[in-house]
């Protein structure tokens, strides 16, 4: 399975802050926006990634993210023109996906739960297409989902002004290789995009569509807005200062996964001592390690 990255978009909600730098490179607390994503993609397992940004800020995402080889991983980037949807993303990527299943994630999305990574990496390979729920307070902003008595999916509606359910669909989905043709079929919605709920509909019309649950131990935070990049922010610095380990660390999560050994992850802490990220980074090398362990588990 190969990773899809998408970190386009203009960013308007944000808008002056983002008139300046992409959205995806801002920071959520200590760590550029577009870790976090990274890492959950890394714990599912993916290995190779695209990274889809505006030509613009193309420069910026390589020179923060490199070719990824520091991580174990393999970063390729690509441009989106114009703002032109999610689904939009799976057809710039068609050349770079090759026929593979693909795992999508939005770059501005932030997904954190004990044993979250060991769950992502029993769902691929995929065959059809794997989306999550999960309850939010207000889902008019987002894809809502509706389930039946038995738990099966019904239906799928974008940004509903009467949502039928609580349930919104997080930006982070697993396709199998039908995904870009189904993308390509589509017709532009209203708001000229090319919208991922479309796709997941196509799927659960094949009956193709599997549905996970994401539960209360889960936390799932979208940072479209000025408030919720506060909100993911106070988040981030909460657990991390209570449980004194990070959310979000691509050496960490690259070290755990078996991306990179010992002296690596001591070689990539050096240059980071001067935030005390590298000092964490060292500490994980001075802990015993539990059997089993859920840190970094999550994203």
């Amino acid at each position: 399975m190969r990773g899809v990255l998408l970190a386009g978009g203009n960013g308007s909600r944000l808008w002056p802050l983002t008139r300046a730098m992409s959205k995806q490179l801002m920071p959520v607390f200590d760590k550029p926006m577009i870790y976090y994503p990274l890492t959950t993609l890394m714990m599912a397992g993916v290995r190779e990634t695209l990274v889809v940004t505006t030509p613009d800020s193309e420069e910026q995402f390589r020179r923060l993210l490199g070719d990824g080889t520091q991580w174990g991983i393999r970063l390729r980037y690509a441009p989106q023109p114009h703002p032109g949807g999610i689904a939009q993303a799976l057809l710039i990527a068609e050349e770079f996906l090759a026929g593979e299943s693909v795992a999508l994630a939005l770059g501005d999305n932030l997904l954190h739960g004990a044993g979250l990574g060991r769950h992502l990496r029993t769902l691929h390979p995929v065959s059809g297409a794997h989306i999550f729920a999960y309850a939010v307070a207000d889902p008019t902003a987002y894809g809502v989902i509706t389930f039946d008595s038995s738990g099966r999916a019904l239906s799928i509606e974008e940004k509903p002004s009467h949502p039928r359910s609580s349930y919104a669909v997080p930006g982070f989905y697993f396709y199998d290789s039908s995904a870009v043709k189904i993308a390509r079929e589509l017709r532009p919605s209203t708001r000229g995009e090319l919208e991922i709920t479309a796709v997941n509909q196509e799927y659960l019309r094949r009956g193709e569509l599997r549905v996970s649950v994401l539960g209360r131990g889960t936390a799932w935070l979208d940072t479209g807005t000025f408030d919720d990049l506060v909100q993911a922010s106070e988040y981030v610095r909460v657990v991390e200062d209570r449980q004194g380990q990070k959310i979000g660390c691509v050496e960490e999560a690259a070290w755990r996964c078996g991306f990179i050994d010992d002296d690596q992850l001591r070689a990539l802490a050096a240059p980071l001592r001067a935030s005390g990220y590298g000092d964490y980074l060292l500490r994980l090398l001075a802990e015993p390690r539990p059997a089993t362990t859920t840190v970094g588990e999550s994203a």
